[in-house]
């Protein structure tokens, strides 16, 4: 009697796991929108509020006039330094990047993964399972068990200077993880001069474009880094012997 043994290569691994992946992905993201939606929905269409289509509409392009930047802005951000695994779990989360994206760079820096590798993906993927674990312990105890107890011991002056300087701190610690573990200085140099000339030479100057600040600050930046990139030196180029 004879049995016959498959071994999986790495690379069938991996093609296993990147359709795993986009399959449940998809189905938890489709999921999820339509679980956000019901109540709304409900709300809009049965509980008789006098909410008319109108005023839905206007809100809702209230919103994208906002944010609609950031819809096309961030999954084109975060897809390099996460991945396609962590990409679903992020947007799934949410606060990716006050929480989720320092989380990844910090472990990718840990273990030496370079960003849009597989050993990248799969660090990112680690520590935002991580991140959200000890997010939902922190959850439970200081805002289920102690949240009220705590709001009336911490002075409110506390208080508002965490809520001042507490994001741009995280912010600016992400920045600076980001540009040590990639180590493209050029790039670094044109992120930076961009964002200075768009938020305090253009917005002053044209105000009305403060929503796009951010989008134009990143969209600018990526095509400003293409053409100014260092290219390599063409074969035609050497010196033949």
């Amino acid at each position: 009697m004879s049995s016959t043994t498959v071994i999986s290569t790495p690379s069938a691994v991996l093609a296993t796991f990147d359709r795993t992946t986009s399959r449940w992905g998809r189905l938890t993201m489709i999921a999820a929108l339509v679980m956000s939606l019901a109540a709304p929905l409900y709300l809009v269409l049965f509980a008789d509020l006098g909410i008319t289509q109108t005023q839905v509409w206007i809100a809702f392009l209230a919103v994208a006039a906002v944010f609609s930047v950031l819809w096309v802005v961030e999954p084109i951000t975060y897809y390099p330094i996460l991945g396609p695994a962590a990409m679903y779990q992020a947007f799934m989360i949410g606060n990716i990047a006050n929480k989720l994206l320092p989380s990844a760079l910090v472990a990718q820096a840990a273990i030496g993964a370079k960003a849009g590798t597989k050993r990248g993906e799969f660090s990112a993927l680690m520590a935002i399972c991580g991140a959200a674990m000890v997010h939902v312990f922190f959850m439970l105890v200081f805002v289920g068990l102690l949240g009220s107890w705590l709001v009336t011991i911490v002075p409110a002056d506390v208080t508002d200077v965490a809520r001042l300087y507490i994001f741009p701190s995280i912010i600016g610690g992400v920045i600076v993880q980001l540009v040590v573990s990639l180590k493209q200085p050029r790039v670094t140099l044109i992120a930076i001069g961009t964002a200075g000339f768009v938020f305090f030479v253009l917005v002053p100057a044209i105000p009305a474009i403060a929503n796009l600040a951010t989008g134009i600050t990143v969209v600018t930046t990526a095509v400003l880094a293409w053409f100014l990139r260092r290219k390599p030196r063409s074969d035609s180029t050497k010196e033949i012997s």
